[in-house]
């Protein structure tokens, strides 16, 4: 086994390990469980770290991912004498922002028109808690960008609902299994890791704050945990494989990873913590921070 392919097993096994952990910790920490006056501060602490987030998604996507897929992309076609006046690599990346948005839209629609048949009963919601209601009501204005509403649908909506919300983690992950130098793998672990932290730390405080029960919350952690190992898997697979059309392959996956991020970036990080009100400079400074860290790191490689 080469070092490369273990420092992607380690980033496998690091993101599952690391995204459970910061999934339980609301759980089991009693403080999360109060949602009077610690809720504001929760609250600002992962706005602030999710434009770190943002910042580090930004570089990576910029100075890591594109640039690494367009040179790959143009070598293949290179190599196949492919010449065309299309742009053929914006396509491919705008097809994976495409994917995930059309994908994310459809489970949120068949959501609502299902909603909109059902009685909207906290059905999730364990009944031995007197503030389940109300909890999980302003989840979608809570600050983090995390659009599902826990307390309004049956277990098995919510269920898929969260698992749409997981979807673009294969590509995050798939990105990772695709790298072919281990600093690359360990630059975009990191922003995958910061920004896999953050959701699954907010989705679990609002799960617990609004009283559902445990085995909801194992199922949604752990679906989610698993999402970005099982992309790191597909990209290792895909190289190791060897294929006459390995390398194009590689080079078309890279793409739609590459719109994962752009989507990931400009859809949910960065419009939501700067459209939510309160502390617009620091968070441009959290931002910028991010954004340092990652360009010193591909600096120093």
């Amino acid at each position: 086994m080469d070092f490369l392919l273990q420092v992607k097993i380690g980033a496998l096994v690091g993101l599952l390990l690391l995204t459970l952990f910061f999934g339980f910790i609301p759980a089991r920490v009693k403080c999360f469980r109060d949602t009077r006056g610690t809720a504001d501060n929760h609250r600002t602490v992962l706005s602030l770290i999710s434009c770190f987030a943002g910042g580090v998604f930004l570089a990576a996507c910029f100075l890591d991912i594109i640039p690494d897929y367009l040179s790959d992309i143009k070598a293949e076609l290179d190599a196949r004498s492919v010449e065309t006046s299309f742009p053929l690599a914006e396509f491919i990346m705008a097809a994976g922002f495409f994917m995930v948005l059309i994908l994310e839209r459809v489970v949120l629609n068949c959501r609502e028109m299902r909603g909109a048949r059902e009685e909207t009963a906290p059905l999730l919601a364990d009944n031995r808690s007197g503030h389940g209601h109300g909890a999980g009501a302003d989840l979608e204005g809570s600050g983090h960008h995390v659009h599902v509403d826990f307390q309004a649908h049956s277990p098995f909506r919510s269920f898929m609902l969260f698992l749409s919300l997981s979807l673009h983690s294969v590509f995050e992950g798939l990105a990772i299994g695709l790298q072919k130098t281990d600093s690359k793998v360990l630059e975009i672990c990191i922003a995958i890791l910061v920004h896999k932290s953050i959701i699954v730390f907010s989705l679990s405080v609002k799960l617990v704050q609004s009283a559902v029960r445990p085995l909801w919350v194992a199922a949604y952690i752990g679906v989610f945990a698993l999402m970005s190992p099982i992309g790191i898997a597909i990209g290792i697979s895909v190289m190791e494989a060897r294929l006459a059309a390995g390398a194009l392959i590689q080079a078309v996956l890279e793409g739609l990873a590459a719109g994962t991020f752009i989507y990931i970036t400009f859809l949910e990080i960065l419009p939501h913590e700067l459209n939510s009100p309160g502390k617009q400079l620091l968070k441009v400074l959290f931002i910028l921070l991010g954004f340092s860290v990652m360009a010193g790191l591909t600096l120093w490689d």
